[in-house]
């Protein structure tokens, strides 16, 4: 066997509902099926996801507050009053103060943005800042992606005098600020349509309403954030991200063309993907290390030298990034390690002077990738006595909700279930942690600790086609409530094997199934090629692509996880250095077999749990899931009779042998014949001296010639001493069977044809025919 690193949730078909959807909008059976995974039910709602732009997007006004921020900032700019944008330093923020400060200008406004610093400043309005815009003549702030947790900073812009227009995504708390104007589609009392929009999402219908007409030139601006923010691809979130897709295959934006070169992403198709690995981390890499103007700039910039110099500017700090998470990464999981161990703690929460606060969110999700744990990295400040860090949680606990509970020792915190963001006294880390840890042993049971792995469909490998999967692709872009399909192999029959990549850490599989052959592809899964035996039937989970090359297209499978559900016959038989060949099967969960004295003296230094097998009682000590038999036992039965209580997950068959004791033909009962005649001639024979000469007039080997004389000895048909063989003349009627040494070399035979001779698939069925008695003799 083989376990899956993931739980399986495979989704459950509706045959009717699938039926509704194929026979209304003319589906195959899995796009119809993927809709329905995706809780798209009835056919107007499919032909709305499939055909988003048809809809088009909801009237902006019937957003909560519209129409009064609408008004405001409309006086503001007949006035000729200066308009501050106050952003986030995120791609989506980077992204809304784009957004809304290109509507201004289109629009004749006095307005620019400010992006407070990560470092100096933390998350979201601040008091020195708004002081500093009101003390700069702004009477109007407008805050992008943030705000709706500033109610200090709201009341005081109050005390200010200046009027502030908050536009948020984020969770609203229990108590919203007393702004001039908010704008969220999950505030209380707003009736809007779609409630998921990103923050540039809120943004862009802000700047619908001031334009009255859809902003259709930022909609690839928009994309960036909604995609990059992780907010689910459903509703206007979805036709925001299409368009925006098609809009930046055919940019004309000189800064983003010249991030999409920097990223190595230009001249190819853009996808979801590009936004999410290429453009939206180069963006967040700027706010993460330093302020995020230049990357505002970029995204503005309409001067080819200046664009190329910020997006190469930009690509380095991204680099720069990419060396700190790492460092800091290890030096988190050696704090996991030596101080909160993962099997002792349901969340983790982990704090250290000097860690950049910039990437802690980064640092966060490898380390829940990790351990899979609800975790927080916190950056202490030592002389604020303070620390401030970011949180991920897993399916089943809810960060927001949880971290709500401990309102009373965090000052500063938002964000949703799944992620998080936190400012606390640095007194008061540990009394989080243990808290944090109360509420999740309360909630979480030990299963939740496993991954999921949710599975759109099962399906065979005559499903699979370069058209079924083109079919698949209509319900891109993929993401957050649409994620890229996962499909489920069963039992596939593996037909080649290989480690591929410059350090083989990448596995290739060729699967069969009913004449079917598909590749598949599994980054980082090299190491599982020595966990699987030849002929192995193994599932797998991943997603469906078509491979171009060459101008051929086929498709093929990028595996995520796999499976072996049933025992394996891993084959080492004939290896000469045997020390060498047990080195490569050192596991913890494998024991050595051993049936002789002598393999036992040669293994006494090994380090491994060994079980030697000096009768058949002993069996019963036998409890590893993986079993190595290292030598041959005494006779077939021994090896018979453990399997009466043994099911192991894997068995190493090296079977070794200190004596070879197969000969390539056992004498016929003419053989025997033959020289019972010639020894009845001499009467006497020296073995010794004459027994190797007769052998090579035979044809024989020496030791045919001693075998016989010892089935005659047995027999009483001659006898030996001191090598001299004597014949009988008149022998006792008897059988060949009768010998001790005829029936032992009879089942050394079988012994031998059976475990050492035989080919690896007739080894594999005769342990699964034990298997298989022994199990039905245990159901019985």
């Amino acid at each position: 066997m083989l376990k899956a690193k993931n739980r399986w949730d495979v989704h459950e078909h509706h045959p009717e509902k699938m039926n509704e959807l194929m026979s209304t909008l003319n589906l195959t059976p899995l796009v119809a099926s993927l809709l329905l995974n995706r809780g798209i039910e009835s056919a107007d709602a499919a032909d709305q996801f499939l055909h988003i732009e048809k809809h088009g997007f909801h009237d902006p006004f019937t957003l909560l507050g519209m129409d009064k921020a609408v008004q405001r900032i409309h006086s503001a700019i007949e006035h000729g009053e200066k308009i501050l944008i106050f952003g986030d330093y995120d791609a989506d923020g980077v992204s809304s103060t784009v957004v809304m400060l290109e509507t201004l200008h289109s629009l004749g406004a006095n307005a620019d943005f400010y992006i407070p610093n990560r470092f100096t400043e933390g998350y979201g309005p601040n008091e020195p800042a708004f002081r500093k815009a009101r003390e700069n003549g702004y009477g109007l702030i407008i805050t992008v992606d943030t705000g709706i947790s500033a109610v200090n900073e709201a009341a005081f812009a109050k005390e200010l005098g200046v009027d502030l227009i908050i536009t948020d995504h984020h969770e609203p708390g229990p108590v919203l600020p007393d702004a001039y104007a908010i704008i969220h589609p999950k505030q209380p009392g707003c009736t809007y349509a779609f409630k998921e929009l990103a923050g540039v999402g809120v943004a862009f219908k802000l700047a619908h309403a001031l334009s009255g007409t859809v902003p259709e030139h930022l909609l690839e601006i928009a994309a960036i954030g909604t995609i990059a923010d992780l907010v689910p691809l459903h509703g206007e979130n979805r036709l925001i991200a299409r368009l925006g897709i098609q809009q930046m295959n055919r940019t004309e934006r000189t800064g983003l063309k010249a991030l999409l070169k920097a990223a190595g992403a230009d001249g190819k198709e853009v996808n979801e993907e590009t936004i999410g690995f290429a453009v939206g981390p180069r963006i967040n890499a700027v706010g993460r290390l330093e302020t995020a103007d230049p990357a505002v700039r970029l995204l503005m910039s309409a001067d080819s030298e200046e664009a190329a110099e910020l997006a190469v500017y930009i690509d380095g700090l991204n680099k720069e990034r990419q060396k700190i998470v790492s460092q800091i990464t290890d030096e988190a999981i050696e704090q996991v390690e030596t101080l909160y161990p993962a099997d002792q703690h349901s969340v983790l929460v982990l704090a250290k002077e000097g860690w950049n606060p910039g990437v802690v969110g980064i640092v966060a999700s490898r380390i829940v990738e990790k351990y899979y744990r609800p975790t927080i990295i916190l950056c202490i400040d030592p002389e604020k006595g303070t620390a401030k860090g970011s949180a991920r949680s897993i399916a089943g606990f809810d960060l927001f909700a949880n971290l709500s509970e401990c309102r009373d020792i965090l000052p500063h915190f938002g964000g949703h279930p799944m992620a998080a963001g936190m400012t606390l006294e640095l007194q008061h880390v540990d009394q989080l942690r243990d808290r944090l840890n109360n509420l999740a042993s309360a909630t979480l049971k030990e299963e939740d600790f496993i991954p999921i792995k949710t599975i759109d469909a099962a399906c065979s490998l005559a499903d699979v086609s370069v058209e079924s999967i083109e079919k698949i692709a209509k319900l891109a872009p993929f993401g957050m409530g649409n994620p890229k399909p996962l499909f489920l192999l069963e039992s596939v029959q593996v037909g080649s094997m290989r480690k591929i990549g410059s350090d083989q850490t990448h596995l290739k599989l060729a699967v069969e199934q009913d004449q079917k052959q598909l590749d598949c592809i599994g980054f980082g899964f090299g190491h599982l090629h020595d966990h699987m035996a030849p002929l192995a039937k193994v599932s797998l989970v991943g997603e469906l692509s078509i491979n171009e090359w060459n101008n051929f297209r086929k498709p093929q499978l990028m595996i995520q996880d796999l499976a072996v559900n049933e025992w394996q016959l891993f084959d080492a038989r004939g290896s000469r250095d045997l020390n060498k060949t047990l080195d490569k099967m050192k596991d913890k969960e494998n024991v050595y077999v051993v049936f002789q004295k002598e393999t036992l003296s040669m293994l006494k230094d090994s380090g491994q749990d060994i079980v030697y097998l000096e009768d058949e009682g002993s069996a019963e000590k036998i409890q590893g899931k993986y079993i190595t038999f290292v030598d041959t036992p005494t006779s077939i039965e021994r090896l018979d009779a453990l399997f009466e209580n043994v099911f192991p997950e894997r068995i190493y068959a090296v079977f070794h042998q200190h004596t070879d004791h197969f000969f390539a033909t056992i004498p016929t009962r003419d053989h025997f014949k033959w020289y019972y005649g010639f020894l009845k001639q001499k009467e006497t024979f020296d073995l010794k001296k004459h027994a190797e000469a007769l052998a090579r007039h035979k044809g024989w080997s020496s030791e045919t010639i001693n075998f016989m004389s010892q089935v005659f000895f047995d027999l009483e048909f001659a006898t030996i001493d001191n090598g001299i063989i004597s014949v009988n003349h008149q022998p006792p009627k008897r059988d060949l069977s009768e010998s001790s040494s005829y029936s032992a070399k009879l089942s050394q035979l079988e012994l031998e044809n059976t475990l050492l001779y035989s080919s690896y698939q007739d080894l594999k069925k005769w342990f699964d025919d034990r298997m298989k008695q022994s199990k039905a003799l245990v159901n019985a």
